[in-house]
């Protein structure tokens, strides 16, 4: 085989980190302290002379969590000789925290960058670079945290089953330019087993990344192999005119597995092929920074790049709903607990630093053990997606304690008999705002001598500072009255409000009340800015239609007349979807062969079928309407729609009983709102605002996205927001089955198309949680606003996802 030029085939030594995919977490977190150390035995062996033939070994550290815990749990002396290797550049460490999803915000990603940038600068070792593996995009925020972090480049590793690198092509790259402006140099590489695919580890087994005539599932990766893979390998790049560089950098493992060991081994093969073959193509191993001074002093010209690099494996998070949903509460705990208090939150290190840890740990890109989807029933299975959730479940109790210490410093007290019936309500951003906000009143607790079961609806709401009465609106739930009332606060306020008997005893108006009770006639008059029945409800601010087959099929938005759903709808407001594919032939490989569809053209949908509207509530701040419907791989499909009469918001709860099936699964909701203008979708991702289809870089996923808060259509003179609590995906298109477009491959996107909301799936092979069954609540907030500004738009969303705080003074 002739080759145009001699070629330099760069090895980077690194054990990919899965926590949890191949054993218990903190198994894994022993082993990648020992990989290290194991690194350090064979440089001090070759040092000794005992290795000559393993002369040139290096070893990167893929990421600083695991150096992180080698410094936390070796020895001073195996310390010292790692610092050493380091600054000799034997040993390099990549700045990137660990392989994320976007689940992860911008303030923990950011507080973990700077731990590795903050270790570096005080070794005064020059490292400036990031590796990541097997995880196919971050948010588009990355860029400005990698540069915030002193981190100039990025090394990113695609596994493209299921995903796909960007730009067209593997080997390139690229200025990758963040919102802020600021660029990092990114290099789009192969799978990051490539190296040992290439048969560049002796005695140890070759996967499944190529497939030629010798991987009859080969036992040996034999020096034979080896010569005709190298060989073709490099001769595509050889023969590729746009591939304009004499080398190629190639991760490899020391063994075919993730979380595997270094290997020196593989330094005895490039040897053997360096004096066969190098004067034709030479291996070398280096590190990470190596190879981008090597990158930085051939290239000419990159492109320049700016856009969000949507992640494909995003929707791994829709396996584990319950978990992910207790996490993002541990989120915003976290957030109110800095914006309130900052002395007791940000400069409290050792609590920072602890929430921190679990939340990013939660947010680590693997879900599992690998066989997770194969047998659901193993120990192991069940053990590791336990320890799994035990990072949400922590974060959340550390954020809520942290919180309720703060509360207790602005006055909460706990229960206690003949207590004032004296609240606290707190607005905990730096916005002003007009949000519900509700207080609660335990059953045993009486108001002024009264028990509050006697009371019943005469308890007013009075705010103490101006004496007003507030409109109230009173419920029974377990344990307590919940009584909910609007207010207007500025940012950061604070307004205590008083419980307190009525004056005079509410009773029933009888004027439009037949002898039977029943209210199904027609009444002129629209009273006290609320009409509520099975077929309409209508506040000040909205005006929806009911039909008794199809639930919401008009909503206008009485402020300018508009229609505020969309003309190209497909399925009516909150409709559930339900996708279910038979299992053939088996569990693993029916989910193997879906690719980046998450299902196939014989997948089974069935769309959710209203049988019952009925009016729960209304009253003083909001009526209820609960729209059941039967849906298939359910024994229960409720929404109940909160709209509110004084206030532009709707406020929209998803009760869920979902079946247990072990056949690939996708439940969607339908979100087909608009402003009725000219509008543009932005969605909030890590670190920045984006706009799907357009904001992005060329060839990446438009399918779905995950999002921090929520979404925000924004109009001409207008807004219309999404707030996502609890389910953080989000889809936009067609939910068949059809061929993936990428961004910039038309001149449309997917800017325009129809929004669902991706509540729950199962459909990946291995490591992801396979068994969905269980009962849910899943919450959401839909208003409109008067901007033509995304940022404010998207800060209302957070705003209602955050809500004001109430508690016991």
């Amino acid at each position: 085989m002739t080759l145009s030029k001699k070629w330099k085939l760069y090895l980077l030594h690194h054990s990919h980190t899965d926590i949890g995919y191949t054993e218990r977490q903190e198994k894994l977190k022993r082993y990648h302290v020992d990989f290290i150390q194991q690194a350090i035995d064979i440089l001090k062996e070759i040092e000794d002379g005992k290795r000559p033939e393993w002369e040139g070994f290096r070893w990167v550290c893929e990421n600083y969590w695991q150096v992180e815990n080698f410094l936390a749990n070796s020895s001073p002396e195996n310390i010292a000789s790692f610092e050493r290797y380091v600054q000799a550049g034997l040993i390099d460490i990549s700045l990137n925290y660990l392989n994320m999803t976007e689940l992860v915000d911008n303030d923990v990603l950011n507080h973990t960058l700077a731990k590795g940038r903050s270790y570096a600068d005080r070794l005064a070792v020059p490292l400036d670079s990031a590796m990541t593996a097997d995880i196919n995009g971050y948010a588009w925020g990355y860029a400005d945290a990698l540069a915030h972090n002193g981190i100039e480049n990025l090394f990113a590793c695609i596994h493209t089953h299921h995903g796909m690198f960007p730009l067209g092509r593997k080997h390139n790259g690229f200025w990758w330019e963040g919102p802020s402006g600021e660029r990092v140099l990114a290099w789009v590489s192969d799978h990051y087993h490539m190296g040992n695919e290439l048969c560049l580890v002796p005695n140890h087994g070759i996967t499944y990344l190529l497939e030629d005539r010798f991987n009859e599932k080969a036992a040996v990766a034999d020096f034979k192999i080896a010569e005709k893979r190298i060989f073709n390998y490099i001769a595509n790049l050889d023969s590729d005119a746009e591939y304009e560089y004499d080398f190629v950098p190639i991760m490899i493992s020391g063994m075919s597995t993730d979380n595997g060991a270094p290997n020196g081994q593989i330094l005895e093969r490039v040897k053997a092929w360096n004096d066969l073959h190098g004067d034709e193509i030479q291996i070398e191993m280096i590190t990470l920074n190596h190879f981008f001074e090597i990158l930085r002093e051939q290239i000419n010209e990159l492109p320049v790049y700016r856009g969000d690099w949507n992640d494909w494996w995003a929707d791994g998070i829709g396996s584990t709903p319950a978990v992910v949903k207790h996490y993002k509460d541990a989120q915003r705990k976290y957030h109110i607990g800095k914006q309130l208090s900052p002395e007791l939150t940000i400069e409290n290190k050792a609590y920072m630093d602890e929430v921190e840890y679990e939340l990013a740990l939660y947010a680590e890109h693997t879900w599992g053990y690998s066989s997770s989807v194969t047998e659901p029933w193993e120990t192991l299975v069940n053990d590791l997606d336990f320890r799994k959730s035990a990072y949400a479940i922590r974060a959340n109790q550390l954020a809520s304690l942290k919180l309720d210490e703060i509360l207790a410093e602005k006055g909460e007290v706990t229960i206690r008999p003949d207590r004032e019936k004296l609240f606290k309500v707190i607005n905990p951003l730096g916005i002003a705002r007009t949000d519900s906000v509700c207080l609660y009143i335990e059953h045993w607790e009486d108001v002024e001598g009264v028990g509050v079961d006697l009371l019943l609806q005469n308890m007013e709401v009075v705010d103490e500072k101006t004496g007003q009465v507030l409109p109230t609106q009173i419920r029974e739930i377990a344990r307590a009255k919940e009584i909910e009332v609007v207010l207007a606060l500025e940012a950061f306020e604070e307004r205590i409000l008083r419980i307190r008997p009525k004056k005079e005893l509410q009773k029933e108006n009888y004027r439009y009340l037949a002898v039977d009770k029943i209210k199904d006639v027609v009444y002129d008059g629209f009273q006290s800015g609320l009409r509520v029945n099975e077929h309409q409800l209508e506040t000040n601010y909205y005006a929806m239609t009911f039909d008794e087959t199809k639930g919401i099929v008009s909503l206008v938005d009485k402020r300018d007349g508009s229609s505020l759903l969309r003309e190209n709808l497909v399925h009516a407001p909150f409709v559930g979807i339900y996708e279910r594919t038979e299992t053939k032939p088996d569990a693993w490989e029916v989910r193997h062969t879906m690719g980046r569809n998450r299902k196939k053209v014989g997948t089974k949908r069935y769309v959710s079928e209203l049988s019952n509207i009925q009016i729960i509530e209304a009253g003083d701040v909001s009526a209820t309407v609960v729209f059941t419907y039967n849906l298939v791989g359910t024994q229960m499909y409720e929404i109940h729609l909160k709209v509110y009469r004084d206030s532009p918001k709707i406020d929209v709860t998803l009760r869920l009983h979902k079946d247990s099936v072990w056949d690939p699964e996708n439940l969607y909701i339908s979100f087909p709102f608009t402003t009725g203008e000219s509008e543009e979708l932005y969605l909030d991702k890590t670190g920045c605002l984006m706009r799907p289809g357009i904001d992005q870089l060329p060839q990446t996923n438009q399918e779905f996205y995950l999002v921090q808060e929520g979404a925000a259509y924004v109009g001409e003179s207008k807004s219309l927001v999404l707030a996502v609590k609890d389910t953080p995906l989000l889809v936009l298109g067609n939910l068949e089955h059809h061929l993936i477009e990428l961004s910039g491959q038309s001149e449309t996107t997917n800017n325009g198309e129809p929004l669902y909301v991706w509540a729950m799936n199962n459909f990946w092979e291995t490591n992801f949680k396979v068994d969905l069954a269980g009962f849910y609540e899943f919450r959401y907030t839909i208003a409109t606003l008067e901007t033509n500004e995304a940022a404010p738009a998207i800060e209302t969303c957070k705003a209602y996802n955050q809500g004001f705080l109430s508690m016991y003074i």
